[in-house]
């Protein structure tokens, strides 16, 4: 059969080549700790379990695209907790499943010739764009700078053509946090050209040291400003596939739009149980200083084996430049013989070459235990 020319030029996603090589690992007797994908792995707090179980229904209905408005109300009520900053509920917020989809769709309902992303980053925004027909412009995050996109190289023309800036921060993979300044300067291009920035904050919750990263959601004008956040990493949801776009009402308007064409809107019962997490903050706490204390086992190891710590402090990840510049995809593969899994940088595009990530998902006890192997 014919398929979609977009679909066949894409060639197989990144992580797929990771679970091959996996597997050819495991085939070969060798026992893996996987550092590799970044999902979650920490338990579901027990609240949330339970909240649930106590919200599934003998009678089964499709989920409005727009939400309960219980949801709505409070991921709105966190914003103002966690940012200082007053949404509505009824026209700055509307509920995803999770935050992957709304990612991919976002280009599907803006208009503009072009989407720009950053590398080395997370490809589904790219591969959104290029599924809605759009040209891809990557931006590279400059080491130089702290893996900060320099945007006042973008020119005229590419600002005339823009659909989408994507701006992921905290960074995947780099661990890089944004300061205010740069969200400021992205807003006001954002405003001047007619073009949506689109802020991906699914790791907002989690640092390793320094303050709280700052969120699009804190700009005095969100004209044309998206902010996408998600339960999957701040309460160890990713099963659930509950997130939220938050910004622009006229934005938000298109979106209750457009979703309805799609279905996503998450199952009720998910929904009532995203209220009870977005309401309750100490297991948050909890989940940041599980992760430092596992990066806190595996960071000196990496260091004793010849890795530089590249990325910055937010995220659950370690961005690390490869020993002596050695090849990422090489450094990856020679891990992988010694049982630890991580993603070579350039599975995330051309600007994380020489460059690994490792995903602080394991337990403790595997953390340590990949610790000593690297010795």
């Amino acid at each position: 059969m014919r398929l979609n020319p977009v679909l066949e030029s894409l060639g197989t996603y990144p992580f797929v080549r990771l679970e091959e090589a996996k597997r050819a690992a495991l085939d070969r007797g060798i026992d893996l700790i996987d550092f590799g994908v970044g999902e979650p792995r920490e338990e579901t707090p027990a609240f949330i379990r339970r909240a649930l179980a106590e919200a599934l229904d003998p009678v089964s209905v499709y989920p409005k695209a727009e939400g309960l408005p219980a949801l709505r109300e409070a991921i709105a009520a966190w914003v103002g907790r966690r940012y200082g900053v007053s949404l509505d509920p009824a026209t700055e917020v509307v509920p995803t499943l999770g935050s992957k989809e709304a990612v991919f769709h976002l280009a599907q309902v803006v208009g503009g010739d072009a989407v720009a992303v950053t590398t080395p980053g997370y490809p589904v925004p790219d591969r959104g764009a290029r599924f809605a027909g759009r040209e891809v412009i990557e931006i590279p995050l400059d080491p130089a700078r702290g893996f900060l996109p320099d945007l006042s190289a973008l020119t005229p023309d590419v600002l005339s053509r823009l659909a989408i800036l994507w701006l992921n921060f905290p960074n995947n993979p780099t661990g890089a946090v944004a300061p205010m300044a740069l969200l400021e300067q992205a807003a006001a291009l954002a405003r001047d050209h007619d073009f949506v920035l689109a802020c991906d904050e699914a790791y907002s919750e989690l640092w390793f040291e320094g303050d709280a990263p700052v969120s699009g959601l804190q700009l005095a004008d969100r004209t044309n400003v998206a902010v996408l956040n998600t339960l999957s990493k701040r309460s160890s949801m990713p099963g659930y596939r509950s997130g939220f776009v938050a910004g622009d009402p006229a934005l938000i308007a298109a979106l209750k739009r457009y979703r309805p064409n799609v279905g996503v809107a998450p199952q009720e019962f998910v929904q009532l149980a995203s209220v009870a997490a977005w309401g309750e903050e100490s297991h948050v706490a909890e989940v940041r200083a599980r992760y430092r204390a596992k990066r806190d086992l595996l960071l000196p190891a990496l260091y004793a084996a010849g890795f530089g710590h590249a990325g910055g402090h937010g995220t659950f990840f370690l961005w690390l430049a490869t020993p002596d510049g050695e090849d990422d995809e090489a450094c990856a593969l020679r891990l992988l013989e010694q049982g630890v899994v991580c993603a070579p940088g350039s599975y995330f595009g051309a600007g994380g070459a020489g460059h690994v990530r490792f995903a602080l998902v394991p337990t403790p006890e595997a953390c340590a235990a990949a610790a000593k192997r690297l010795v």
